[in-house]
């Protein structure tokens, strides 16, 4: 039974997961902008050109602003999800409307790191878990928009991994997550070569074998098979209702990345004990 020091640990730590989900909504549109930026610059300077004059422009830099009129959001119409309602869901000052993904990804974020301090408490533990929560939720919405799949993030969530295996925090052995790690991103490799040798097609990226590398890290290699199952029939199911409402994008593909992301979610959630038995492993 839980005391209620514990409750109220977990509900700090779910109010500042609101607040770090607001800060994943800023990661989630401008990382990739940032790379698009950085990919040029390079271009620039291997043909001998100057690379072209553009703003300053960072996760901190410029401040967040309405994408349809440009209005700067004070600080006030940027609290996790009480703004949003309180604005109707609308700019406050062109009144078009505001996605909402933000309040979903500050909510969801925040649902996360509460269930991580419920499980694990204000612990080292519990605070890694919350970091692997954000780093999952801000990769499969980046690789849903743009079917990209940052090193910046998956290289880090993979070393984590394995520091918080080495440092005993989690069930999971170091040479087990080690392993996980290896054969995580062997079996995509593998797979992506063997596609592409086949049909001169490249069904993935290499994003998603650092992606399912990390997901071996936290969760060791015997969960590997139950998680790839999951996330490959989930996107099958996916792609096949996207195809029949036409809502598949240009070329006719998915990225695979969010499906690998929600097997990882759904290891963390129910266990992998638990997952392993869903497929009788």
């Amino acid at each position: 039974m839980w005391s209620g020091v514990h409750w109220l640990d977990a509900s700090l730590i779910g109010v500042l997961g609101l607040l770090i989900g607001s800060f994943l909504n800023v990661v989630i549109h401008r990382l990739p902008k940032m790379m698009e930026r950085q990919w040029a610059a390079e271009c620039a300077e291997l043909s001998g050109k100057e690379a072209p004059q553009v703003d300053k422009f960072n996760l901190m830099v410029p401040r967040s602003r309405c994408p349809h009129c440009g209005h700067e959001i004070a600080w006030y119409e940027n609290v996790p999800v009480i703004s949003y309602i309180a604005l109707r869901g609308s700019c406050s000052k062109c009144k078009k409307p505001i996605s909402v993904r933000y309040p979903f990804v500050e909510t969801v974020t925040g649902g996360l790191f509460f269930f991580c301090a419920w499980q694990w408490g204000a612990s080292p533990a519990g605070i890694a878990w919350c970091v692997f929560s954000a780093c999952l939720v801000t990769l499969a919405l980046i690789d849903w928009d743009t079917t990209l799949l940052p090193d910046d993030i998956t290289l880090p969530l993979l070393w984590l991994g394995l520091v918080v295996a080495a440092l005993q925090w989690t069930p999971v052995g170091l040479s087990t997550a080690l392993w996980g790690a290896v054969a995580g991103y062997l079996s995509l490799w593998s797979i992506y070569w063997l596609f592409k040798l086949v049909t001169g097609k490249e069904g993935m990226g290499y994003g998603d074998f650092k992606l399912f590398a990390a997901l071996g890290a936290w969760f060791g290699w015997p969960v590997l098979i139950p998680m790839i199952l999951m996330a490959s029939v989930i996107g099958a199911i996916v792609g096949i209702a996207m195809k029949f409402t036409s809502g598949l994008r240009e070329g006719g593909y998915i990225p695979f990345g969010p499906f690998l992301a929600g097997a990882g979610f759904t290891a963390l959630i129910l266990g992998p004990q638990t997952l392993r038995s869903l497929v009788n492993l």
